[in-house]
């Protein structure tokens, strides 16, 4: 079991940056991919970013290649969003998400694959 606590939403101008965390309980977060999430408002949960159990492999939803960035600390158990040139349009309840996995180099980016969520942050991006 693993419980995902997310932090660092708030309220930005457009253009501005925020780092979203995902603090993980247990002594296993290496054994997890960790996905980030989001959810807008009238709008589905979509898959933004990935990152493998090794941080050796990344993957990234069109709408935020080469702004955003997914990183890791396994010895903090913390998994990391930066998020830079925020649009309006990134306006959203963000949640990180955890899937276990024996390989070490895999990502998935389908919400499906995720057993543990956390409880969401909300991000504000102001035109």
């Amino acid at each position: 079991q693993v419980q995902l606590v997310e932090s660092g939403g708030g309220l930005v101008q457009a253009g501005g940056s925020l780092r979203l965390s995902c603090a993980s309980s247990g002594r296993t977060f290496s054994m997890y991919a960790m996905g980030w999430f989001r959810q807008g408002p009238g709008k589905e949960r979509e898959f933004i970013a990935v990152i493998s159990r090794s941080g050796g492999s990344t993957y990234y939803a069109d709408s935020v290649k080469g702004r955003f960035t997914i990183s890791r600390d396994n010895a903090k158990n913390t998994v990391y969003l930066q998020m830079n040139s925020l649009k309006p349009e990134d306006t959203a309840v963000y949640y990180c998400a955890a899937k276990p996995t024996l390989d070490r180099g895999n990502v998935y980016y389908g919400r499906d694959d995720y057993g543990y969520w956390g409880q969401g942050t909300q991000v504000t991006v102001s035109s």
